[in-house]
Parts: C-alpha cells; structure tokens; sequence
C-alpha cells in the first residue's frame, strides 16, 4: 500500500532498508561520519541520535519536502514524478538525510528542457530531480534569512513576502515622479552568471566550508537532455529551474547590480525581479548616461545587455511635453504606456499606467487555440468549463489586478471558440453563429457561476 504522507512522524525519518549502516568512523569530503543508532531498541524510528557533523537535521529534510511537494513540478532525468517518489517516501528522505549530513551526497544530472519565447527562440530550463530539489530546498531554507538581512528592498524577485504584483506597483509609482526609463534585459543570464565571482559572494556571507561544498556541486553538476546527451558547465550558469538558483541569482546581483548603483547613482531609483530590472531617471541625458554606466559594470560582473531588448523610453502623459519615439515597454507581463485615465471627479486626462501586454494575451490566446476546444463536441460545456476555470482564475488573479476590464479582448476570443463549439454540438442552431451566441448569453446571465469570467462581467460573445 502506498504510504500516507501526511501522517509521517515529526519525531523523524525512518531509515532506508536499501542505506547501509554507518559503522564507526569514516572520512568523506572533508567531514567525520560517526556512528549513527538507525533504530530504536523496538525498532522503531530513532529521533535523537543525530551525531553527525554536518548540522542537517531530519526535520530540516522534512520540511524541504514538504515544501517541494506543495510547489509540485515535472520530473527530472530521472523521470521519478512526486507522486512516485511517496511511493518510498520514508526511505527517500532519510537517505538523503544520511548522505547530505555526512557530505556524501551528490547531484544527478540536471535534465534539460527547452521552451518557447516569445520571440520564437527557445529558453533552456534546467530541472532537478525530485530528491534534488529537496536537497536543494533544504540550503536554501538554511541561507535565505542570511541573505534576506542584506538584500535591498527594490528587489522583488523569489524573495518571501514579496510578489510581483508589489513590483508592478512599485513601477507604477515611479513612473509618475520620473519621466524615463530604462527598460533592461540581462541577455542568458542563468547561463553566463559567473561561478568565480558568486563564489566570492558567498565567501562574504558563509563560513560553513560544507555549505560552500554543496553549493559548488550543484552549480557544477552536469546537463543531460533527453536524448543521454551529457555536457558540463566551463565555470559560468545556474540551471533556470532549480530550487536553489533564485536565491543564488538574487545574491549575484546584489553585488553586480543593486548596491553598485546605489551607491554610483544614489539619486536614481530601480525596481528588479530576478533579472528584469527598470531603472527611472528625469531626463534623456541621464538616461543615456546610466545605461552606458550599466554595460560597463555588467561587462565587468562577465555579463551584458541585450541590445534589441534593451531601451531607453519616455514615460508620456499630460504636461510631459517632450518628443520620444518609444513610450512603452512591458514588465512582468504587464505593458506600460500613455493610457486614458480618470480623476475621481471623473475629468479625463492622459495618464501613464500598466495593464495586461499584447505578448501575455498572445500567450493566453494561443493556449485556446492549441487546446482546440471548440471541436469537443463529444463533452458537455460544463467538461469545458471545469478545464479552463483553474486557468481564467489564475489570469484574472494575475493580470487584473491593474485595469482588470483590459482582459476582455481575451475572453471575446474565449467565446468565440465556445460559439463555434455550440454551433458544431448542437443541430438546433442550423449553423447560425448568431443563434449560439444568443444561446450562450442566455445561459451567462441564467447560470453565471458555470464560467469563472462571467462572475467578473466578461459575459459578452
């Protein structure tokens, strides 16, 4: 039977029938392995008898684990799913435990993925092994309050307590008090982050020589596809997808970005999100100045911009009188750009604010079109409706929080595909397009809870 994984024991892990018993006293990287009771004279679970010298606990696993299970996540070059993983999960966890705590553990493999871009090119995703990200969870729950005491505060990205939605906002302030802005791309940052100079990062913040150890194993592990095609990293890049490489990332930049021009422009105000970064200054000459400034320092952290992502825009509004080609630019899935905007009397004026991008539309878009719904003519709307209600939740949670009424374009698209479906379903509508969308008006207003839009208004087809 598999077993329960709520109902583990908080007393700790159970050891593993397939780990071989410590006897003595062994040397393994660096650090002394020493005798380990495995159980209890009953033969149960041994909670307090952790003797090693590497300071992992089993609770320190467990609440990895937990972690990592909540995030979910696909499986590894391993292929071994979460849910496969329970399967031997007492076992899984206190093997890890035993081999992290004595230094003996060592990272498979990161598989890697590629996705599509916006762009049309394709972005390499490196993914762990369940067992690693737990590992992975388990350091970076160790350093992340460590690190959190030194980051600054205009940084947002994979940091607790902060969203992107906070980023956004913050951006939006900004905008009003400064006129430009310089819109940044890191160009394959994961991949070019330099494995000398985090190292030297991290020498300022860690003394734990085990820490450093396991850190310099995981930025080093090998790449695998899917094919057992295997390559290893020439001492640069962090795989986009580990538990680990924010938190590595954040500090990386810490360094390379966030106090280097605090304290070369301490007048300038930034935001960044891992690495998306916007930069506000009140003038063209300004602008241009620190964005020179920006490739210099970069180039010297062994980084550098992307130039065609890269650009200087001028945030118009009312009483911004002067002339700039590029007036909007998008972050975090957002566009920014002169809006038609409302005072609370109701007097119109040209404002400059955010709302969903025509990328993130084209994105959600493209996912009706793939799933091509409106030929599933063999379910019910309320199959339909149980597939995409996870999914419109998640986009009005996220891209309404600013002009929620801009979403509207995507869900006239939405119910297009479901009139076409209509059409196709049922006989009575003899092909007639304006007959289903009558039908499907009918049935918003009768039954708006089916469709989660149509509780936000989104009922027009």
């Amino acid at each position: 039977m598999r077993l329960n994984t709520d109902d583990l024991y908080d007393v700790g892990l159970s050891r593993s029938s397939e780990e071989a018993p410590v006897m003595g006293v062994e040397r393994r990287a660096e650090v002394t392995q020493l005798r380990l009771p495995l159980t209890t004279p009953k033969g149960g679970r041994a909670s307090g008898a952790e003797t090693k010298s590497i300071p992992i606990t089993k609770q320190m696993i467990w609440k990895a684990y937990k972690k990592v299970r909540s995030n979910k996540g696909a499986a590894g070059i391993d292929e071994e799913t979460i849910a496969m993983y329970e399967e031997r999960l007492e076992d899984n966890l206190y093997m890890l435990w035993n081999r992290m705590s004595s230094g003996s553990y060592f990272p498979p493999p990161v598989l890697e993925v590629e996705i599509s871009k916006d762009d049309g090119r394709k972005r390499k995703l490196g993914i762990p092994t369940v067992n690693d990200r737990v590992a992975q969870q388990v350091l970076k729950s160790y350093l992340e309050p460590r690190f959190e005491a030194e980051f600054l505060p205009q940084s947002y990205g994979y940091r607790p307590l902060k969203s992107a939605h906070q980023a956004v906002e913050q951006v939006r302030k900004n905008v009003k008090r400064y006129h430009w802005v310089i819109d940044m791309d890191i160009s394959s940052f994961f991949d070019r982050m330099s494995h000398e100079l985090l190292l030297k990062a991290i020498e300022r913040h860690v003394q734990e020589k085990w820490v450093k150890m396991y850190i310099t194993r995981w930025i080093e592990a090998p790449i695998e596809d899917r094919k057992g095609n295997k390559r290893y990293r020439n001492g640069e890049g962090t795989p986009q997808g580990g538990v680990i490489s924010p938190l590595l990332a954040n500090l990386f930049l810490h360094y390379a970005f966030d106090r280097w021009l605090g304290k070369t422009y301490p007048g300038l105000c930034f935001v960044r999100y891992a690495d998306d970064i916007i930069v506000h200054c009140n003038s063209q000459t300004k602008a241009e100045e620190v964005l020179e400034a920006i490739k210099n320092r970069l180039g010297e952290c062994r980084l550098q911009l992307n130039e065609k992502k890269t650009r200087i825009v001028y945030c118009k509004k009312d009483h911004r009188k002067d002339k700039f080609k590029t007036v909007q630019f998008d972050f975090l899935g957002f566009s920014f750009q002169p809006r038609p905007t409302s005072t609370k009397d109701g007097e119109m004026f040209l404002g400059y604010d955010c709302a969903i991008s025509r990328k993130s539309e084209n994105r959600i878009t493209e996912i009706f079109r793939k799933s091509e719904f409106h030929r599933w003519t063999g379910c019910d709307i309320t199959h339909i409706a149980k597939e995409f209600n996870p999914k419109i939740s998640g986009w009005i949670n996220y891209y309404g929080k600013f002009r929620i009424h801009k979403l509207m374009r995507i869900f006239r698209i939405f119910h297009w595909r479901l009139i076409k479906w209509a059409v196709k379903r049922y006989k009575r509508f003899g092909d007639s397009m304006h007959k289903a969308g009558r039908w499907l008006r009918n049935l918003a207003h009768s039954y708006p809870g089916l469709f989660v839009h149509w509780q936000y208004g989104f009922i027009g087809a």
